[in-house]
């Protein structure tokens, strides 16, 4: 019987079918509204994921993860996603961070159950942050008004052409710290056991290289995403990188006169992107 089954191996053994591993690339700032071309929401990503984990024979699915951070509902929802996804499927999901997983791209990172990097990745930055700027002083150098009417005491609130207001700084601190919680409530629930040092410090806003990360708990370890699928499912695997659907004329508006619009709005959103990487040296 076993001699019948060696040879029945040797006959068929080209209808043998490769370990298969799909790749979906999570790429850019974090938006409820990015372009075609550039950015991550949750509308944006669904198609890829849903294809990822729709594969029958994957022995995981692969996210390979670039991206400073944004919206923190987008993040939690494509997470929440990502999990979802995972648990119908029942296949592990492996990160792999790129030059940057930071804030939101941390975020989408920590929903995966193993979570790699390079050795100078930047990993990190668990908090919020909000900026913008005050022009109370400029309108009133030039000689503007600035005429806003409103049913509701708190409706101008934090408005930029007003002077700045302690309690409205305060509820915004206080959104800011709800905020915090949550995401620092998903890091604990994903990787709470993992996590080496004080959690203070851990949830501060830092980021740390990929090197200094392994050690903190962070990530569970440094690699790339061929050799570390390689070395955990074998040298036949086969990689199957899902990507994003390209449409015709995609973010510049989709018509002819509307390619202005679109080469602005693709600049302002580079100029986005740059100035949050700035933020870790990148």
């Amino acid at each position: 019987m076993k001699i019948l089954s060696f040879l029945l191996s040797l006959l068929f053994f080209w209808r043998k079918k490769k370990s298969v591993v799909p790749v979906v690339r999570l790429s850019g700032v974090i938006s409820s509204a990015p372009s075609l071309r550039r950015g991550l929401s949750l509308e944006s990503i669904e198609p890829q994921l849903k294809k990822a984990f729709s594969v029958r024979s994957a022995k995981a699915v692969a996210l390979i993860i670039n991206s400073p951070g944004g919206s923190p509902v987008q993040s939690a929802l494509i997470g929440q996603r990502i999990r979802d996804l995972a648990g119908k499927a029942d296949v592990p999901v492996l990160a792999f961070c790129e030059d940057v997983a930071a804030s939101g791209g941390y975020w989408i990172a920590a929903s995966a159950d193993k979570i790699y990097a390079n050795g100078a990745s930047v990993i990190g930055s668990i908090g919020v942050v909000s900026a913008g700027f005050g022009f109370d002083r400029a309108i009133e150098k030039i000689g503007v008004d600035r005429r806003v009417y409103t049913a509701g005491r708190n409706k101008m609130i934090l408005d930029p052409f007003q002077p700045q207001r302690d309690e409205e700084v305060e509820r915004l601190k206080a959104l800011q710290v709800d905020i915090h919680q949550q995401f620092i409530d998903h890091v604990l629930d994903r990787r709470g056991a993992r996590l080496q040092e004080p959690h203070d410090d851990l949830f501060s806003g830092a980021f740390w290289t990929g090197q200094r990360a392994v050690d903190l708990g962070l990530i569970d370890g440094l690699g790339e995403c061929r050799q570390v699928l390689r070395d955990r499912f074998g040298e036949d695997i086969n990689f199957m990188f899902i990507e994003p659907k390209r449409k015709f004329l995609a973010g510049l508006g989709g018509l002819p006169g509307s390619l202005a619009g679109g080469i602005v709005d693709e600049a302002a959103e580079i100029a986005t992107e740059k100035a949050m990487l700035s933020r870790f040296g990148l």
